[in-house]
């Protein structure tokens, strides 16, 4: 495709700000297999909540718990941070996939890491140095590196990416997907 006569791309709408109470709150939206999250933090106290119940009453199984979990700790945002999830679809398995990858997104717009940064221009030379070659002192490293850090800790953990596998469609004249009814040679 030639990117002479592509469409050019539409800058992306800024989220309106959300409060739950009167806190401000920062939302995030994950997905997994057909389960859609929507979640909210707030700074608090560490309380998880899902569809109005506690994370021990909606999830019984650990592994489901720790995936909820699992960014919050990543990030040391344990217990300063509530969770609000409203999450609809799909089964036990999606629905703490799709809130482990929604609370990892409103980490990240919490930090304001989801901003994409303009590159910033060359600074002009100094006296007595010549233009395009590096300079021999080093440079600090920006103010906000253990933001960026932070971010970089979810991206590698894999909370941020969103895992594509659906169910496979049933095809006709089969039982399923794959499967197919028992084959007669006569």
């Amino acid at each position: 495709m030639d990117t002479l006569f592509s469409p050019p791309l539409q800058p992306r709408k800024e989220r309106p700000i959300c409060f739950l109470g009167k806190k401000r709150a920062y939302q995030g939206t994950g997905r997994r297999k057909s389960a859609v999250a929507r979640v909210f933090l707030t700074e608090g106290r560490g309380v998880v909540t899902i569809n109005g119940r506690t994370l021990e009453n909606y999830f019984s199984e650990e592994k489901d718990r720790s995936a909820v979990i699992n960014p919050l700790a990543v990030c040391d945002l344990l217990n300063r941070v509530d969770v609000t999830v409203h999450v609809h679809g799909g089964g036990i398995s999606g629905q703490s996939g799709a809130i482990c990858q929604g609370v990892a997104r409103a980490i990240k717009v919490m930090f304001g890491l989801d901003k994409v940064k303009a590159p910033a221009p060359p600074a002009p030379p100094m006296e007595g140095e010549v233009p395009g070659e590096k300079p021999m002192a080093p440079v600090a490293p920006p103010a906000d590196e253990p933001m960026v850090t932070m971010g970089l800790k979810l991206r590698k953990s894999g909370f941020l990416t969103r895992d594509s596998r659906m169910k496979e469609r049933k095809k006709y004249g089969r039982k399923g997907a794959r499967k197919a009814f028992q084959f007669s040679k006569r």
